[in-house]
């Protein structure tokens, strides 16, 4: 859901577009491969006439998949028309859009939590009544996430965490770009009032080497006010091979106290949009007890399954939590699949 300025550096490019990506869905990853697999059988020499036509018309999975596509843009663009003319008359084509569109669909498994299958969606809308520099967000996702701004890579979907089934939340705000902040005000699940300032800098320290800062400072009545900050450090080591290190930490008045989370991962370019990642994780609270309440290792393979727009990976992991001093140090194995579209 971060919105990063276009990278000259393609390998640095993989790693941000890693951040924001969701997992492809097992079910739309067999349907392709019998999309594949029946193109393989089709007659040898099939007649001008039979060829032509059938040029005319889609694959059947193909067509499902463009109408799919076609119908969530059309009513994310009808909703936008609809909420901008309450604003002026200005017509919504004169600077109007729907921008960073998200379907996905996740499907978890966990050894130690059992299984879960979730569905997210988000969008940002620029909407020309309201201001040239504003713009409207909209969306479902994980609640808590969503208000602490946590980076992607280090959200509990991310993270092969089940969490609650709760968790998931609509949520809509208005946003506003000033240079390098970012203000927004919005409602989530409840619905319940949310702020936010972000602050965000980035530095070339080579060709090689990027730093990434931001923080965001947010309010919520049951948070009070609370702060995270996230720092990246990236570093290429050829055109198809990149690491990342990447810390969080976010405290709130209500708790008074720290938690964190680190991501150490290397990622390998195999083709375009084809990345292949080993990431090690670790997770700490304070004044919880123990060191790390949380760590572990996850192996991703992520690659497109139709077109640029729909992505898909699968994620294997393995992690050892114990989240206090009471509890002992258990391991689990844990495998993610899912699907995220781009509208």
């Amino acid at each position: 859901m971060q919105e990063c300025p276009p990278d000259p550096n393609p390998v640095f490019a993989m790693t941000r577009q890693l951040q924001s990506l969701a997992r492809p869905s097992i079910l739309a990853m067999a349907c392709a491969a019998v999309q594949v697999s029946a193109a393989a059988e089709a007659p040898a020499a099939p007649r001008p006439q039979a060829q032509a036509a059938a040029a005319r018309e889609p694959a059947p999975v193909a067509g499902s998949l463009e109408s799919t596509r076609h119908a969530v843009r059309s009513s994310a663009l009808w909703l936008a028309r609809h909420l901008d003319s309450w604003f002026g008359d200005t017509p919504f084509e004169e600077g109007g859009s729907v921008r960073d569109g998200r379907l996905s669909l996740d499907l978890l498994h966990r050894q130690d939590e059992g299984s879960k299958v979730t569905l997210r969606f988000n969008a940002r809308w620029r909407l020309p009544n309201i201001e040239r520099n504003a713009y409207l967000l909209v969306g479902r996702d994980n609640e808590r996430e969503v208000v602490t701004d946590s980076p992607g890579a280090l959200s509990t979907q991310q993270r092969l965490v089940i969490g609650r089934a709760d968790e998931q939340k609509f949520f809509a705000g208005v946003g506003v770009l000033l240079d390098a902040f970012d203000l927004r005000l919005g409602l989530r699940g409840g619905p319940k009032l949310y702020a936010q300032a972000r602050y965000r800098k980035a530095w070339e320290l080579s060709d090689a080497d990027r730093l990434d800062f931001r923080e965001t400072v947010f309010w919520t009545q049951d948070d009070r006010v609370g702060s995270t900050t996230a720092l990246s450090y990236e570093h290429a080591w050829s055109s198809t091979w990149a690491m990342r290190w990447l810390n969080a930490a976010t405290i709130t008045q209500r708790t008074g106290k720290f938690e964190w989370s680190s991501v150490l991962g290397a990622y390998k370019l195999m083709g375009t949009d084809r990345v292949l990642s080993l990431e090690a994780l670790a997770l700490g609270q304070q004044d919880s007890g123990v060191d790390l309440t949380d760590y572990g290792l996850r192996l991703r393979w992520q690659q497109p399954v139709y077109k640029d727009w729909l992505v898909g990976d699968v994620i294997v992991g393995h992690f050892w939590p114990r989240p206090d001093a009471a509890s002992i140090r258990t391991s689990a194995w844990a495998v993610g699949a899912g699907l995220m579209m781009k509208f």
